[in-house]
């Protein structure tokens, strides 16, 4: 062979190779990250070439699937979708999937390395593959109270209640919300429906129960109670604290009034401060204390960090450097603290709980198509090594206020006939001028049976920002002591 034809076969031997290697890399190292890519149209098209698997409440199908023309053969509907929206999100052709539809996206499309058997049985069989399904821990009657309760009132909000026993979220919605089916398919007119919802200044598509955070305002007051009788500020709460009102805020000039101008709030005992939602009582108790001491019980019920649900939450916030007079503010709820409505309820279900708290969970079973069980969840603490965020003692103590609060004080909208109900009423002022803001409202409460023991704490937040009532009615057990009530009835049964 002379030179120059020797010369040409290296070359295309080089270029074959270099073929070679190309693909070698692209299909086994560049595989599962090509197949992944939101930008991958095959992925898509088979994807949505058969039916999903369910999200199910109570044994129902809240989810489905309908056929469409066109390359993507099926989309995604949902029933009761604006009540559901905050616990499904959303699964869009075009938008990709959300909260459950995008946490278990590869359980629901089938795609799960546990469904490989019944993918390949499919192949064989030439049976149409379906996905598996999601099974949740909400309960229907108490999503449907919760929803209604927020929807009737017109107003932005939202609710979680948990089972304070095991964790379990029962339910959880968020007002104005959206029907995830508008925009569910491709379509030109669904991509509208996308970006409308998408720009409202109202924010339909925001979960308010797990990505938003606001000041808790006075239901804050059952954690600083909390912290007090744990590191020994309080020992009885019946004993007057010595905390006048109006309150001087440490080291300023500031001082601090309370709601009820005839409540019999100075110098005040912690249970009667309870009753009433005396600010300087718990001003107090969280400057005596410290920061430290309220930031490290803020911590052992869930602060400062994200929370899985699977669905992440955003953390709720306990600064970690505060002068003296933000940290007395923190005792009352305000100042720079920040929570989600998960996170205050999840603060009640563990003093409703003994102070065991749990870690809160909305998915009870991942289930292939075959409904066999690929996965089930169990009650797990939210700290393994330190179940008890308070102690047994500490935590009865603020039953015993909280219960009072209810029977006789602020938070009476929640009493439930022959049923043992703890509560705790909230308003939290907002925004840099105060004054000139209308206040949000809270509501926590929690429901015992005769054994005890607590099925169903609840949290309710609303921001009355939209609604056409005057500030003075502005009250968290005006307007949130009445949804929880409805809440706890139907987890009871009432």
């Amino acid at each position: 062979m002379n030179r120059p034809l020797r010369h040409i076969a290296v070359f295309c031997g080089v270029l074959v190779l270099a073929l070679l290697v190309r693909a070698t890399w692209v299909q086994f190292v560049r595989g599962e990250e090509l197949a992944n890519d939101g930008n991958n149209r095959r992925v898509k098209i088979e994807a949505y070439s058969y039916p999903r698997g369910n999200i199910i409440v109570g044994g129902k199908p809240i989810t489905g699937s309908v056929a469409t023309p066109g390359d993507f053969r099926y989309k995604r509907t949902f029933k009761n979708g604006p009540m559901y929206a905050p616990i499904t999100g959303y699964a869009s052709q075009a938008q990709g999937p959300t909260f459950l539809e995008g946490v278990y996206e590869k359980v629901l499309n089938g795609k799960d390395d546990r469904l490989f058997f019944n993918r390949a049985q499919d192949v064989l069989t030439g049976k149409k593959p379906r996905g598996g399904d999601v099974l949740t821990t909400i309960d229907e009657k108490a999503q449907k109270a919760a929803y209604k309760g927020l929807t009737d009132l017109h107003a932005k909000g939202a609710v979680v209640a948990l089972d304070p026993r095991s964790g379990k979220i029962l339910a959880m919605a968020s007002t104005p919300s959206y029907d995830p089916s508008d925009f569910a398919g491709i379509s030109e007119a669904e991509g509208k429906r996308f970006l409308k919802l998408d720009a409202d200044k109202s924010k339909p598509m925001s979960n308010r129960a797990l990505r938003e955070v606001y000041p808790p305002g006075s239901t804050f007051k059952i954690l600083t109670a909390a912290a007090a009788l744990e590191h020994g500020a309080v020992d009885d709460i019946n004993a007057p604290s010595g905390a006048p009102a109006p309150y001087t805020l440490p080291g300023t000039r500031t001082q601090v009034g309370n709601d009820i101008s005839s409540a019999p709030c100075d110098k005040a005992s912690m249970k009667t401060g309870m009753q009433w939602s005396c600010n300087n009582v718990f001003l107090d108790a969280a400057h005596r204390l410290g920061t430290d001491k309220m930031r490290e019980t803020a911590e052992k019920f869930g602060f400062n960090k994200e929370q899985f649900t699977p669905v992440r939450s955003a953390a709720s916030g306990y600064p970690a450097e505060l002068d003296k007079p933000q940290t007395a503010l923190t005792g009352m709820g305000q100042g720079s603290l920040t929570s989600t409505p998960l996170q205050m309820a999840m603060v009640t279900a563990g003093l409703a709980n003994d102070g065991k708290l749990m870690k809160p969970y909305m998915v009870e079973e991942l289930r292939g198509p075959d409904l066999s069980t690929l996965e089930k969840f169990e009650p797990t603490p939210l700290n393994p090594k330190d179940p008890q965020a308070v102690s047994e003692s500490t935590a009865k103590k603020v039953q015993e206020m909280m219960e009072y609060t209810v029977s006789d004080g602020t938070a009476s909208k929640a009493k439930i006939d022959g049923v043992t109900v703890g509560g705790k009423t909230g308003t939290a002022q907002h925004g840099a001028d105060v004054g000139d803001e209308r206040p949000y409202a809270w509501f926590v409460s929690y429901a015992k049976q005769s054994d005890g023991s607590s099925p169903v704490a609840v949290a309710v937040f609303v921001d009355p920002e939209d609604m056409d009532i005057p500030r003075s009615e502005i009250a968290g057990g005006k307007l949130g002591g009445p949804i929880a009530k409805s809440v706890m009835q139907a987890v009871l049964g009432e």
